[in-house]
């Protein structure tokens, strides 16, 4: 199976793409394409020791950046021919050359990139970022986080459906739990969107579980979180920011406490370092855009090559569990049924 990885997505590419995509194809059996500036690619490749492995590289002149927005941004994603590593990338999935593609760059911009370059699945209106956020009993698959700052019911609604394929296809949930994210339990709170996405998503067919308080999201009481993109951004950065200031206190506070303070530090070292491996994100490298028209898999830019590597395993797994079609079929069903 070949995976297309974006050679320049990182903070610091592409050393720790291409070390990532390295460890992957080494431990999953996995052909890697990596895509990016041949002369800045090649002496990072040849770094390692990758005799024997399914490593190429394509060339690919340009790349995006933070700055790619707005006007200039759509006609980078509208080329005919392309020139920028997510666009070759990309094309190359849509040409059936590769099964999936991963990047850690520009979130907007690869959205961009993938709904002018795919497109979107038959009757999907809007494809959405989806990340496991781990929960009491587990972990909790919430989208949107960021593709779709604003939504209408309708696309909450497919969200849910994309998001329990993925959940039961991929991460092995029977039968998902699916509940929207909401500031109280009562189906009558929350904002405009939440009460009419509640309605909807009662209609729907799906094991709907009703509103979701955070509280609840944390305790495991849902398997799939729905919600528009601005809320579910919002929700995954502060989490990941309250995660990593938990665990640097716990730090801080063992490193300056007194002697009896660092003994205790030495006895939970083994619970602490679980924990920090629960919460980092680098432990599922990238989020999927469900609903786009290909597989496409997006991660954080300040990602290290264990993230890379967890990614590309992550795209791998999506399309041995043919996620693609299967959305597609439910999308199709759900159509039909309307009409």
């Amino acid at each position: 199976m070949r995976i297309v990885l974006d050679a320049m997505g990182t903070d610091n590419f592409p050393t720790p793409d291409v070390e990532g995509a390295v460890m992957a194809a080494r431990e999953y059996d996995v052909e890697v394409i990596l895509v990016g500036d041949e002369q800045k690619v090649a002496p990072a490749l040849a770094a390692h020791n990758a005799n024997g492995l399914k490593i190429s590289i394509v060339h690919a002149p340009e790349m995006l950046t933070m700055e790619d927005k707005g006007l200039a941004l759509a006609l980078k994603a509208k080329r005919k021919e392309p020139k920028t590593s997510v666009a070759v990338g990309i094309d190359l999935v849509k040409k059936g050359e590769a099964a999936a593609f991963v990047t850690m760059g520009n979130t907007g911009g690869t959205v961009a990139m993938a709904y002018f370059r795919l497109g979107t699945i038959e009757g999907v209106e809007r494809p959405a970022l989806a990340a496991p956020f781990p929960t009491k009993k587990g972990s909790c698959l919430v989208l949107d986080i960021g593709a779709n700052p604003d939504c209408k019911a309708e696309n909450i609604v497919q969200f849910a459906q994309m998001g329990t394929i993925y959940a039961e296809r991929v991460r092995g949930v029977k039968n998902p739990r699916v509940g929207i994210l909401a500031n109280g339990e009562e189906g009558g709170k929350g904002n405009q969107l939440t009460k009419d996405s509640y309605h909807a998503l009662k209609e729907s067919g799906l094991n709907f579980m009703g509103n979701l308080e955070p509280k609840m999201l944390l305790a495991g009481e849902a398997d799939v979180a729905v919600t528009d993109g601005f809320t579910g951004n919002i929700l995954l950065k502060t989490s990941e920011a309250v995660a990593k200031l938990i665990l640097e206190s716990v730090k801080d506070k063992i490193q300056n406490g007194s002697p009896l303070v660092k003994i205790g530090g030495l006895l939970v070292r083994p619970t602490l370092r679980s924990l920090r491996s629960m919460l980092d994100p680098s432990e599922e490298g990238a989020a999927p855009l469900l609903g786009a028209n290909g597989l496409v898999f997006i991660g954080h830019g300040s990602s290290n090559a264990v993230a890379i590597k967890n990614a590309i395993r992550v795209a791998k797994q999506a399309a041995e569990a043919n996620i693609l079609n299967s959305i597609r079929d439910e999308i199709a069903r759900t159509l039909a049924k309307a009409n």
